[in-house]
């Protein structure tokens, strides 16, 4: 009986999710990055779409549709590190940096960098298995400042 009372008050959006790849895992971290100052602007939802577009080739549809599943998985899913965990294990060194340069530009998108922002970005480095220069680097492409 309580079984049958518990699975009714089960959320139904959790059990639908996907298991996260390495497509969902990282726009879930661009996800995580942009509402992580609890201010999720329509210029850091563009620039997701833009990325995810861009780095996996997908038509501005698809890119939204992938972002709507990454709101979602974000919301009931591991913490930042398994996230970044799940993209290191399945693409390349010279993919991460990329990956890597998208969570700058996220960070970015809005005109504002938050300490709260910068704290996933940097914990997001270490998990992608990225050295501290790969990451200066990554950031001097983005913000156009020298490494």
């Amino acid at each position: 009986m309580l079984s049958r009372l518990f699975s009714f008050m089960a959320d139904p959006a959790k059990a639908e999710l996907p298991e996260p790849d390495e497509k969902i895992a990282l726009g879930a971290l661009m996800v995580r990055v942009a509402k992580s100052d609890h201010d999720y602007k329509f210029e850091e939802i563009s620039a997701i779409d833009r990325m995810l577009a861009r780095i996996f080739g997908l038509n501005p549809v698809e890119a939204a549709k992938l972002r709507a599943t990454c709101e979602k998985v974000e919301a009931h899913a591991p913490s930042t590190e398994e996230f970044a965990d799940i993209v290191r294990r399945n693409v390349a060194n010279d993919h991460r940096i990329i990956a890597h340069e998208a969570l700058w530009q996220i960070m970015l998108a809005d005109g504002e960098s938050r300490d709260e922002e910068m704290e996933i970005v940097l914990r997001s480095r270490e998990m992608l298995g990225l050295s501290d220069e790969e990451c200066a680097a990554a950031r001097a492409r983005v913000t156009g400042a020298p490494a």
